[in-house]
């Protein structure tokens, strides 16, 4: 103790020491003199009380710890195949094995992109379905639109708050997928790889953005936050289940017969695909498709002139997202045009106090 304490006393009585210190002192003191005469933007205020909420929120939490569960079960079951895998020798030397901890499955439960397909549009609704009727009937919108700010700062603040809370969740999953998997199977991931799933988690929060925007919108047009609810959920199960029922029942009313040329056939085909990919669900399962599996080549029939010649080896990063950018630009359209409907829908929104 006594050498410390002359050790301290000597570095006192030098003095670049104490100017370093009053140095530190001085730039301390200006960052906190800065930050107190800052002016937040009220934008950003509303923004920080939405995600606030969201993060408080039980119905946020419940959603957190269902896709949690579901992503441990996903990553068990693929981490069980890969092991598997690599014990043979010919599939030790796949380039685009760590993909694997996202799409495969050994059959007892989907893969991770399934889930998030499946609960991601849950996640998007729930947070969304009531962004302004809730407001509305508890008298807080009349409020906070008399204050001196835009009226669409408010929308847009809502928006971009359960934007941030979606992107920063997935993107920590995505992260923890990969921590978990190169910590059990001991392979990094490539650079072309760890771009492939960051283009996944990037598509994914475009998917839940669609499903966000529309159950914004439903809160708009419904004063009841239940009403909002139910259509949106409605709105998922017949895309989800009743569409696919629907499409299957016009492929078989319009199944060609046996004897028929190739290219009526491929007709056939590429105009059932263009009835599937109506729905989101089908544009985001075959986007994610193309993009953590480098061996799909196509998401439409070949003939056989396309298939001969064809070198079969993955394809690198810039030609699945040209496979894939018609998927990418129907997402982002849906999205886009739910969000100025919203948007309009807002803005013409006869506002009174109670």
């Amino acid at each position: 103790m006594e050498k410390l304490h002359n050790m301290v006393s000597q570095l006192k009585g030098n003095g670049w020491a104490t100017r370093i210190v009053d140095a530190a002192g001085r730039l301390r003191s200006k960052v906190d003199e800065r930050n107190a005469h800052r002016i937040v933007h009220p934008f950003w205020i509303i923004v920080q009380k939405e995600i606030s909420d969201h993060v408080r929120s039980w119905r946020f939490n419940v959603l957190l710890f269902l896709i949690l569960l579901t992503c441990f079960g996903s990553l068990y079951t693929s981490i069980t195949s890969l092991v598997a895998e690599l014990s043979k020798s010919s599939n030790a030397d796949d380039p685009f094995l760590f993909l694997k901890l996202f799409t495969q499955s050994d059959g007892s439960l989907p893969p991770f992109h399934v889930f998030i397909g499946f609960l991601g549009p849950l996640l998007g609704i729930g947070l969304g379905f009531d962004a302004i009727n809730s407001e509305q009937n508890s008298g807080t919108l009349s409020r906070v639109m008399s204050q001196p700010i835009h009226r669409d700062y408010l929308i847009n603040a809502k928006f971009v708050a359960a934007l941030t809370v979606i992107g920063v969740m997935f993107f920590a999953l995505g992260f923890l997928v990969m921590g978990f998997g190169l910590f059990i199977i001991g392979i990094p991931p490539t650079a072309t790889e760890f771009l492939r799933i960051i283009f996944f988690l990037l598509l994914s929060v475009l998917y839940v953005a669609f499903w966000l925007n529309l159950a914004v919108f439903l809160s708009i047009r419904f004063r009841q936050a239940a009403t909002s609810a139910l259509t949106a959920i409605a709105i998922w199960l017949f895309f989800t289940v009743f569409y696919q029922l629907i499409v299957n029942i016009v492929a078989r009313a319009m199944a060609p017969p046996e004897m028929v040329s190739q290219e009526q056939l491929l007709g056939y085909q590429q105009f059932i695909g263009n009835l599937m990919r109506v729905v989101p669900s089908q544009l985001y399962t075959d986007a994610t498709t193309t993009l953590l599996m480098p061996s799909v080549r196509s998401l439409g029939p070949l003939t056989m002139q396309q298939t001969y010649g064809a070198i079969p080896s993955p394809l690198p990063l810039g030609q699945s997202l040209l496979i894939v950018w018609p998927q990418l630009t129907g997402l982002i359209a849906a999205t886009v045009v739910c969000f100025a409907l919203s948007y309009v829908s807002f803005m013409r929104k006869e506002i009174r106090s109670r």
